[in-house]
């Protein structure tokens, strides 16, 4: 808008020609200078002037829009990027239409909560034909700890979409676009990361899947204690191959124990006496995400997997577009199935809590097989 033409802004001819003729020639030019600096080189009036300048700014500012409108641009904007659906209603619909493309997305809970049981369903669905809605493509799964399950995920997909597998060959078509990768060290999954950006664009692939990379920092240092500059670069190369390639990328994370020390550091953390007692029984809400702060920040989307009272949740903690909420869920042999649609939302300390209350028994006694 600065650099448009002042003679295609609709001025009268006479005083046109006037800014031409001083050389003065776009909107940048004409309104970084003063009414009576232009009075003095214009030699014209203070009325022709203060029309003028009033007219060139209308014309090159650029228009107001309401929070309304906003909005519905953004959205416009997030439909046009794309998601993944993850056959999930109530969850879909808080983010829009499912994992979105171009971002990160964390997956964060506690062990055999869940979260290798949805990223299969994950690969699945991205390998499904459009008209199943699927991104009908190749996915890259980073197997760092050995739960890729090809037997699972193929039973998850005769659950859900039966139909699909009743076709000749079809689950060996889905399984064959599925590429796994099982990195031994932190080198060699950085290796992996760069053939991963060369071929993305040649192998039509959708979805990039890291389970773990809580994982692939351990025996490299403490998860307690993350060194946060190790992990900048990977942060960094990992969002670039969502952005870069314009699919969804998937990392889950562990959790670790909240020490007294780490608590103390904030003073607005006090600690009662029962919750005192609830953090030396070794489990509920003080566990945290492993990875650190600076991962936290990095990520777009996070949804913690948690268990609470006996009943396991799946938590939007983190969206651009969504409250945070909270829905019910159960593993199926078809998946992870939510029991409602409709998703509590939370507020204050809940938001970022990560419960495992009762989590050994719900392991223990629902589906052990399928953990």
């Amino acid at each position: 808008m600065a650099n448009r033409l002042i003679n295609q802004m609709g001025l009268p001819r006479s005083i046109a020609n006037i800014f031409a003729a001083r050389n003065i020639n776009t909107a940048k030019e004409a309104l970084s200078l003063t009414e009576f600096e232009l009075m003095e080189l214009l030699d014209v009036g203070l009325s022709e002037v203060a029309s003028a300048v009033a007219h060139i700014s209308e014309i090159a500012s650029p228009p107001y829009q309401t929070a309304l409108s906003l909005m519905e641009q953004r959205l416009q904007n997030e439909h046009l990027a794309g998601h993944l659906s993850t056959c999930l209603k109530g969850l879909d619909e808080a983010l829009f239409g499912g994992i979105p493309f171009g971002v990160l997305t964390e997956l964060v809970g506690p062990a055999g909560i869940g979260k290798t049981q949805f990223c299969l369903k994950l690969s699945f669905l991205a390998a499904l034909p459009p008209s199943y809605g699927g991104l009908d493509g190749r996915v890259i799964y980073i197997d760092v700890e050995s739960k890729f399950s090809s037997k699972r995920m193929i039973e998850i997909g005769m659950r859900s979409f039966p139909d699909v597998f009743n076709k000749k060959d079809m689950a060996q078509e889905m399984a064959g676009r599925i590429l796994v990768l099982r990195p031994a060290s932190l080198s060699e999954f950085t290796e992996s990361l760069h053939k991963i950006k060369v071929s993305l664009l040649e192998q039509e692939v959708k979805l990039v899947i890291i389970d773990s990379m809580a994982a692939l920092i351990t025996g490299e240092y403490e998860l307690g204690a993350p060194k946060q500059h190790s992990l900048g670069w990977h942060i960094s190369f990992i969002k670039s191959i969502a952005e870069f390639a314009r699919i969804p990328v998937v990392v889950t994370n562990q959790v670790r124990s909240r020490n007294r020390k780490e608590v103390s550091h904030y003073s607005f953390q006090g600690w009662s006496r029962s919750e005192c007692q609830e953090y030396s029984s070794g489990y509920g809400s003080h566990i945290v995400a492993a990875l650190g702060v600076h991962w936290a920040h990095s990520v777009t989307i996070r949804l913690v997997l948690e268990a609470k009272s006996g009943q396991r949740f799946i938590k939007l903690a983190k969206s651009p577009m969504s409250p945070p909420l909270a829905f019910p869920f159960t593993i199926t042999a078809s998946g992870i199935s939510l029991l409602s649609n409709n998703g509590e939302e939370l507020s204050g300390a809940e938001i970022n809590e990560i419960h495992c209350q009762g989590h050994s028994d719900i392991i223990s006694n629902h589906l052990g097989k399928h953990q």
